[in-house]
Formats: structure tokens, sequence, C-alpha cells
């Protein structure tokens, strides 16, 4: 008993499966010796059978263990992977996106692929903000209405509304991920704290400004431009200029240039998920 205590619990395994292996054998053989009829292999040779089948088959059993072990785990490594998680071109709008109004001309040039889903609580939120009391909400949106609208029109791609709810979820932006979850979709937006939390919650997310960041011209340090100082900037002596894209150039020593147009030469480019923003001085 104390020889089996400290033996292994992987040696004690293979040995009695190998032990049993081997007395079932010595069964097949007694049983077929029995029919013969005569004493002494139908009652004295069983049992030679018996403990020799036993003995054999605990001694492989037990020192054989180790290349069973090693059998079961390559069958184990042999086995194929798992295959990974298969995303639908689906894509999902927001509140933000809709409102923005640039993916209806994103799709109008063919880009975006798959199916474009609108859910019902979306709707639900741009009906709101189009009834609220705020002229600037009001319009902002009737404008994501408006946009619905022509994405609906447009014949090069198909819109689906969703008419299912998350009723134990109140955000809407948590309903986004559920249903991108739910469908294995994408969603689609223009909204930067939606964009983190899809991040962190292992969601695609495709965000228009992303986009419309990698398509602005490419500004080098060294390079010369003609801009228009338009405004103070936040730091002393800084003024504020815009290209025709939008991206905002940072003028050193330019507060006192405001109004007047003079070429700069760019010092630097900062590009954040917020925007791209160049420093430059004059000229």
């Amino acid at each position: 008993e104390e020889r089996l205590v400290r033996l292994p619990v992987g040696d004690i395994l293979f040995g009695s499966i190998g032990l049993i292996i081997g007395l079932l054998i010595a069964f097949l053989i007694s049983v077929s010796l029995e029919v013969t009829n005569i004493f002494l292999l139908s009652k004295i040779v069983p049992i030679f059978v018996t403990a020799l089948f036993g003995y054999f088959g605990f001694a492989v059993g037990y020192r054989k263990r180790n290349e069973w072990i090693k059998l079961f785990v390559k069958s184990e490594r042999e086995k194929p992977a798992a295959e990974p998680l298969r995303r639908s071109n689906d894509k999902i709008l927001d509140t933000s996106v809709i409102i923005d109004g640039r993916i209806a001309d994103i799709s109008k040039t063919g880009f975006i692929e798959g199916t474009l889903i609108v859910p019902q609580f979306v709707i639900g939120e741009l009906q709101y903000i189009a009834d609220s009391s705020d002229t600037l909400k009001r319009n902002r949106g009737r404008r994501g209405l408006d946009i619905l609208k022509e994405l609906q029109d447009n014949e090069r791609i198909e819109v689906e509304i969703y008419d299912g709810d998350f009723e134990d979820v109140a955000e809407v932006d948590i309903k986004l991920i559920k249903l991108a979850e739910l469908k294995k979709g994408i969603v689609v937006t223009n909204d930067y704290n939606l964009n983190k939390v899809c991040e962190v919650r292992n969601v695609p997310v495709l965000n228009i400004n992303d986009l419309a960041n990698s398509v602005k011209q490419i500004v080098i340090p060294g390079e010369e431009m003609v801009v228009t100082v338009i405004k103070e900037g936040k730091e002393q002596n800084q003024g504020v200029a815009y290209l025709e894209d939008g991206t905002m150039v940072v003028v050193e020593g330019g507060r006192k240039l405001i109004s007047k147009t003079l070429p700069v030469v760019v010092t630097s480019v900062l590009q954040t998920s917020a925007g791209r923003m160049i420093f430059a001085r004059p000229e």
C-alpha cells in the first residue's frame, strides 16, 4: 500500500489500463478453452493464462506510459485549430455618421461593401433630435433623416432597417455594439468615444474621420505653402489659418499677421484621430 501511494498517478493509471486489457484478452482465451471440455485446458490453463496476460498487460502499460502520453499529446496537437470568427460585411450606422452626411458621398463612390444596417433605435434618436426645440439640433436631426432617405435611394447599396431592440440597455452606443456582436458586423461612426469603446469590446469599427484624414494631402516638414491667418492661436504670438480641406495651420508669430496672406514653411505635422494639425513659421 505504501509503495502504491508513492507511485505517480500516471504510472498507476496506465498500469491499470494495461492490466485490464490483459485480463480481457485472457478472458477471451479462457472462454474458447472451456469449449474443449478437457480438464487441463478448461480448468488449469485459464488460471495461468489470466495471470500471465494480466502481468504482461500491467508491465506493458506501466513501462510504455511515456510513449502513451506522447501519443495522446501529439493527437491533441494535431487537432485542427478552431476557425477564426467570420465577420460579415454588414455596416451598422450610428446616429453621428448619418447626421454627418459623408457616408452618403462615400457610398456613391462604391467604396462601401455589404449592407448598410440602420437600427430602428437610431432612427428614433434622429426623430427625437429633429423634434427638438433647439434650432441647431432640429436642423441636424432633419439633415440626418434626409441623408437616410438619400442612402435608401442609392441603387448601388442596400440599406436594411433593423427593427429589433435591446430593451435591457438604455445607451444607444451600447445597443450598437451589441447589434454588431449579434450580426458579426462593423460599426461605422465618427464618434471618438464610441470608436474607443468598440476597440475595448473587440468590435470592428470604421471611423469616417480616420478615412478623411488618411486621404488628405500629405504635408512634410520643410514644405512651403501660402495661407491666410484668420485668428489668434491659443499660445502667445500664434496665428491660425486653415487649408481648403479644413486642416488647421498654426503659424508661429502669426498673431500680428491676422487677415494677411503670406508664404509659410512647415516645421512639423501632428496627426491624431481627431484630425491633422500643421505647425509652420513665416518664410
